[in-house]
């Protein structure tokens, strides 16, 4: 029964917000154990937020909330972020608390930020023991919201001379993890001294960080 109020409640963050760009919501970042640094982010979550609300009329707060995998915070918040260079480990306690967040309405977005894919994809396994991560074609909808992106995701470092690739887990029809490789994209969303990143490919990776936000409120 709790999971079920848990689930109902995941949603309806999801629809409130989704209902009028005048409901404020916050992200929130996801804290995991296994020694990768879950922290490796400078600004980018509060210039994502700005820019969407700027280009999208949406009402997002640019103090962001920092959860814990195994932690019931994790329901107050409609979208999780995702990130770091290493090692990524879930007990079976949290695996199963992800789950049931995700199963319930929840929306995860993670973005290798160069190391961590190996790592990730063993926990999110142990997550969908049941379940791939599956390639997004370019004319999925995620390259098509408020912006376009007819060759996939842009790739702001380059690393292993890969081309960027955008997985998805699929639940009844609805992506519930995103995670994007070889792409660095939420390195373009920290501002222009951090990275030292050109501003076109700047304005690329908020735009494309635009889309998936949008993406989750409205899939």
């Amino acid at each position: 029964m709790i999971k079920n109020t848990i689930g109902i409640t995941v949603a309806a963050l999801l629809l409130s917000f989704s209902a009028t760009a005048q409901r404020s919501t916050k992200l929130a970042l996801l804290k995991y154990n296994g020694g990768g640094d879950w922290y490796a982010v400078v600004d980018a979550m509060q210039n994502l937020a700005q820019f969407c609300n700027e280009q999208l009329n949406m009402n997002v707060d640019r103090n962001y909330a920092t959860v814990e995998v195994g932690s019931a915070e994790i329901f107050n918040y409609p979208f999780l972020f995702m990130t770091g260079h290493g090692n990524v480990v879930f007990s079976d306690a949290e695996a199963a608390n992800l789950r049931n967040y995700l199963l319930g309405g929840g929306f995860l977005y993670v973005d290798d930020d160069y190391g961590m894919d190996p790592y990730f994809r063993v926990a999110i396994k142990k997550v969908f023991p049941d379940k791939e991560l599956v390639e997004l074609p370019f004319q999925h909808a995620v390259y098509n919201q408020r912006f376009r992106f007819g060759n996939g995701a842009p790739k702001v470092h380059e690393h292993d001379g890969k081309a960027p690739q955008v997985f998805g887990i699929l639940h009844e029809g609805r992506v519930v993890c995103l995670y994007t490789y070889e792409s660095n994209i939420s390195d373009g969303w920290e501002s222009p001294e951090v990275h030292d990143t050109p501003e076109p490919l700047r304005r690329r990776s908020l735009e494309m960080g635009a889309n998936i936000v949008q993406f989750a409120f409205t899939q």
